[in-house]
């Protein structure tokens, strides 16, 4: 029963790894679990945890340059490990001592175990991104960096400093993350979950521990989302010192300045972590200044052994001059170039969270989590098509606020089932959203001011929308055998979502004067239940190669925030339907000695009703515009995989001085309408879906000197159902193929560390995206070749 109980038995080792002579805990120590042939790295505190391990015993080896390894026995029996390590430190003449069979082989990706903390994630294909092994510009959150392991992302490119991730999987569309479930510490983080899944706010990358990715299975757990689940996990403070501070400050091209300041330590009973981001620029092109402020605090309280409370309170502020979009023969000129000097973007995020972990048994565990959203964000400037002019009248402002509270709680029990280990899981969720959306006139000036002209008489449209939802889910593994398992789940989810309020319908004639216009009330509400049901199979041939294969059925409802925003871009269907389908994936993962690490995997992902653009003509005006609607079924149908090799051990080289790793991952999309009568589409590409995503990179790192070279593809794909190639207005049209490198350095020396990087070596002009609206319209412009520097000082 060796496998099934190494997955689901959830004993733990953990430690702490110090110097016998200063007391400081040894950052980057490997540790060597013989039995089980696992290598790992103490992190920034000197920690180390090692999950989900049989009753038994255990022998590590501990090493570090210039300290003499240590042999250590662990015998786990009924209740998780924890202790310290001291190790003596070498005299000089024995610094370049070579340990020849403990060679640190920590790979930069980890899959969930099948059973982690209160969630079950056997059988369903995940990634965790761990940043501390991350080579790249963290301060700009660079995605492209650190999203490099991760097969089949689209990533929008349009935000140089980081403050908003666009990433989509599996051929979704990446706009500010919304085809995923986006948390932080297991809550939610965007504006409304089910009314407007959009993220403002992206955790800052300096102050995370990891980011967990969940695929289109995540939905019978978190939410009937079609892309999965993204989870930004926040670091700890350090459970050995009453405080630790952590400093980074960089600098950087077009003058970026970010300060990251961070402390944490445990004090008795009370664990905390708290961080202050200030982040500032004047981007590449003209208007594109920008500033950020980011705070955080976590509080974590043993009240004892079984019971523990958590506070998190997070604050983000910024405000962002938007540049507006190009046409296509206006990026060809010159890229740099904006024609739009008066749009603002401004975000005010605040997010509160409690949560409750509660061991009822060895084998029962309860979690409840209570969070709360207080946020804004405002759009200021003029929308008009990016070929023609600014006016100089009257900007249009769009106002969105978001007032959210939600609860989630999860039973997780072990028990036996036929002799065999099982897990059993229920939950329930409970949410209540609300919405205030308005649009309207706002001055004639080109500074950031953020005021409608009549606030009592809107322009274009005044809404309310409340959304409620509940649900109730359960999975439970069950262990055929050794080592084949088969999870089911279901979720029952209950949403109610409505708009009230008005919005002004104008009539032009040819020439484009208003020749009539009404003030239109609405007052709509749409309640639906309905049920979702999964399948997942794990079995495995060794203690790390794995068959999975997952089906679950997914669920996207229609978001009423952005139906009536006026928009000369775009235009949506009021007729609008919600979206139902499923994922099914089945792949091949593992990890080869401490040779390699890999997951290739094949997918099929359905939509019905799947909403889209379309491009249509004005019958007055005979513009072009975009409109949304339910344009029919597709299918995407995809090869992901990703691949990472510890080069030197592959040779079986002696020469443990030096580390040498080579990853590689990529996808194949084929992505088409179906079922559908409209010859516009019948058959064509679904939009925002490349064909092929290629990234490959090296790291080198001999002893406190890392370096890494990263090279990223995309290819060419459309922006709309009708695969237009080319319009005047530039909102619709190709995103032609684009290549990018990178290229980072590291050295540490002592408690100073420093970074810097060249993103975008080669100084490619290239774009990811066109926009209808913010921040554009028209194609918005990636960054060209930048360059970083960080210090960073850990005392």
């Amino acid at each position: 029963m060796a496998f099934s109980q190494l997955a689901y038995a959830q004993y733990q080792i953990s430690g702490h790894v110090i110097d016998a002579k200063t007391k400081k805990e040894i950052v980057d120590a490997s540790i060597l679990i013989k039995n089980i042939k696992e290598e790992l790295r103490t992190n920034h505190h000197g920690r180390f945890k090692v999950k989900s391990l049989n009753p038994g015993k255990y022998d590590l080896i501990f090493f570090m340059l210039g300290y003499t390894s240590v042999n250590k026995t662990i015998e786990v029996i009924d209740q998780n490990v924890e202790f310290t390590i001291a190790m003596i430190p070498l005299e000089r003449d024995l610094e370049e001592v070579i340990i020849k069979t403990e060679k640190d082989n920590t790979f930069e990706l980890r899959q969930l175990s099948p059973v982690e903390g209160v969630a079950i994630y056997a059988s369903k294909k995940n990634e965790v991104v761990q940043l501390d092994n991350v080579n790249g510009n963290l301060a700009t959150n660079n995605s492209r960096q650190i999203f490099s392991k991760i097969a089949g992302l689209n990533i929008w490119e349009s935000d140089g400093a980081g403050l908003q991730l666009g990433i989509g999987g599996r051929g979704l569309n990446p706009s500010r993350t919304s085809n995923f479930n986006t948390r932080q510490n297991g809550y939610d983080i965007s504006a409304d979950a089910i009314g407007y899944p959009e993220s403002y706010y992206t955790p800052p990358s300096e102050a995370l521990e990891e980011i967990q990715i969940v695929r289109g299975a995540s939905s019978l757990q978190y939410g009937p989302q079609f892309g999965g689940m993204v989870n930004f996990i926040f670091k700890k403070g350090s459970e050995d010192r009453g405080s630790q501070i952590v400093t980074r400050q960089t600098v950087g091209s077009y003058g970026l300045f970010n300060t990251f300041n961070s402390i944490g330590g445990t004090l008795k009973k009370l664990n905390y972590y708290a961080f202050f981001q200030y982040k500032r620029g004047d981007g590449w092109r003209e208007n594109s200044n920008f500033k950020s402020h980011t705070g955080f605090i976590g509080l974590s309280y043993n009240v004892n052994n079984k019971l523990t409370l958590g506070l998190d309170l997070t604050h983000m502020n910024y405000l962002a001059q938007q540049p507006g979009g190009l046409t296509d023969a206006m990026f060809e000129d010159d890229p740099t170039q904006s024609i739009r000097d008066r749009n603002w973007f401004m975000v005010n995020w605040n997010i509160g969270a409690f949560t409750v972990d509660y061991d009822i048994s060895e084998r029962t565990k309860l979690n409840i989590r209570t969070f709360a959203l207080q946020a804004e964000r405002n759009a200021l400037g003029y929308l008009g098509f990016i070929n023609r002019a600014d006016p100089m009248e009257n900007r249009s402002l769009i106002k969105g606020e978001y007032h959210n509270i939600g609860q989630e709680g999860r039973l997780l029990h072990q028990y036996k089932f036929k002799s065999q280990p099982a897990t059993f899981l229920i939950g329930y969720r409970a949410y209540s959203g609300f919405t205030i959306n308005q649009q309207g006139d706002a001055n004639d000036l080109s500074t950031p001011d953020f005021d409608f002209l009549n606030p009592n008489n809107l322009e274009e449209s005044d809404y309310e929308n409340p959304s409620r939802n509940f649900a109730l889910f359960s999975e439970n593994v069950f262990n055929i055998s050794d080592r084949w398992s088969i999870t089911p789940g279901v979720r029952l989810e209950y949403i109610n979502s409505g708009a009230v309020g008005n919005y002004r319908q104008v009539a032009r004639d040819l020439a484009g004067n208003i020749i009539a216009e009404n003030i239109i009330d609405e007052n709509k509400q749409r309640k639906r239940t309905f049920f979702l049901a999964g399948i997942g199979s794990s079995y495995k041939f060794k203690e790390r190669l794995e068959l999975y294969a997952n089906f679950s059925q997914n669920y996207r409802g229609i978001t009423f925030n952005d139906l009536r925003v006026v928009n000369p871009n775009f235009r949506i269907d009021p007729d609008i339907q919600d979206e139902r389908g499923y994922n099914a994936d089945i792949g091949f993962r593992g990890r080869i000695k401490n040779l390699m690490l890999f997951d290739i995997s094949t997918f099929y992902l359905r939509y019905q009703d799947k909403i889209g653009l379309i491009q249509q003509v004005d019958e007055q005006l005979f513009t072009i515009y975009q409109y949304r609607t339910n344009i029919s079924d597709s299918r995407n149908i995809g090869l992901e995989a990703y691949t990472e090799i510890n080069v030197l051990n592959f040779f079986k080289s002696d020469n443990t001085k030096h580390n040498v790793k080579w990853f590689v991952n990529g996808s194949v999309i084929d992505a088409r309408y179906i079922n559908t009568d409209e010859p516009a589409i019948a058959n064509k590409q679904v939009e925002l879906v490349p064909p092929v995503t290629l990234k490959t990179g090296a790291s080198y790192q001999y002893k406190n000197f890392k370096t890494a070279l990263q090279y990223s593809y995309t290819q060419e794909h459309f922006t709309d159902a009708t695969n237009a190639t080319f319009t005047a207005n530039a909102v619709n049209g190709v995103i032609p193929t684009y290549d990018v490198w990178d290229v980072s350095f590291e050295y540490r020396y002592k408690f100073l560390q420093l970074e810097a990087g060249v993103n975008n070596l080669l100084n490619r002009f290239y774009f990811t995206r066109r926009a209808e609206a913010y921040p554009g319209p028209g194609i918005i412009p990636s960054d060209p070749r930048t360059f970083y520097i960080t210090l960073q000082g850990i005392f």
